[in-house]
């Protein structure tokens, strides 16, 4: 079966997913690939929505996490403050493996910016802000999802907007923040990025089928190791007949 590259994102989200892990998953891309987790490698990973709800089962895609759609087979819908105190007490005690998050910018240290392009004040373009991205990047490690692009991958973001591993494996801890807790990886439609322990700056991993290691450091608005990536693994038939005929059958995500 062919492929497009945001199936292969898709799939490479679901990859993130370990069974019996708890993520707080969000819009888009992370729906779908949460939703190709639970259908192939972990049917008993647990999902939260930023909305307050768990576990939620729907049987069509939702738009957003908003849509009606989610509640189908819940566990639980809490008020929203409920929801923010079980992300900070819930993640210190490492009851969350991660959240997924995107952004209009991000650097090399993984910090996201979702508020503005230019100075705050007289931004050139001003974003929908942090909704509830700046929490899950306080408390929980992080999955996120890019578009590949070197105005988006830049040196330095024109605005903090979710805390990455700010500059360098001590930048965390130096301004009060949980200094275990942060971006773990990048998915784009070119491939997987990771961040390194010992400096915590990104690297490239994993290179899609049909995408070179070179293509993506020259779509990378800042210096970029290539040296530890090799090809990522292509989907499998059966993958992708479950993505396309059961997770997304209209393909509105894919």
């Amino acid at each position: 079966m062919e492929w497009n590259s945001k199936q292969m994102m898709a799939i490479a989200l679901s990859r993130q997913l370990q069974d019996g892990g708890t993520y707080i998953i969000g819009t888009g891309l992370p729906l779908i690939g949460a939703a190709l987790a639970k259908n192939t490698h972990a049917p008993n990973a647990h999902l939260v929505f930023e909305t307050g709800l768990f576990e939620g089962n729907p049987q069509e895609v939702p738009t957003s996490v908003s849509d009606l759609r989610i509640n189908y087979g819940a566990t639980v819908l809490w008020p929203q403050y409920r929801y923010f105190g079980f992300q900070a007490i819930a993640s210190r005690y490492g009851k969350i493996d991660a959240g997924f998050l995107g952004g209009a910018q991000i650097d090399a240290y993984g910090n996201l910016n979702s508020t503005s392009i230019g100075d705050y004040y007289r931004p050139v373009t001003r974003f929908t802000g942090s909704g509830g991205a700046n929490g899950i990047a306080t408390y929980c490690d992080t999955i996120i999802v890019m578009k590949h692009q070197k105005r988006r991958f830049i040196d330095q973001v024109d605005y903090v907007t979710s805390p990455g591993w700010i500059d360098g494996p001590d930048g965390r801890a130096r301004i009060g923040l949980a200094p275990d807790k942060g971006p773990r990886a990048v998915i784009t439609e070119l491939g997987v990025l990771r961040f390194g322990e010992d400096d915590r700056r990104m690297y490239l991993s994993e290179y899609f089928p049909g995408v070179t290691a070179e293509h993506i450091k020259e779509n990378t608005g800042f210096d970029l190791d290539i040296s530890r990536a090799v090809e990522a693994e292509p989907p499998s038939e059966e993958v992708l007949e479950i993505l396309t005929k059961k997770v997304d059958p209209l393909r509105i995500m894919t």
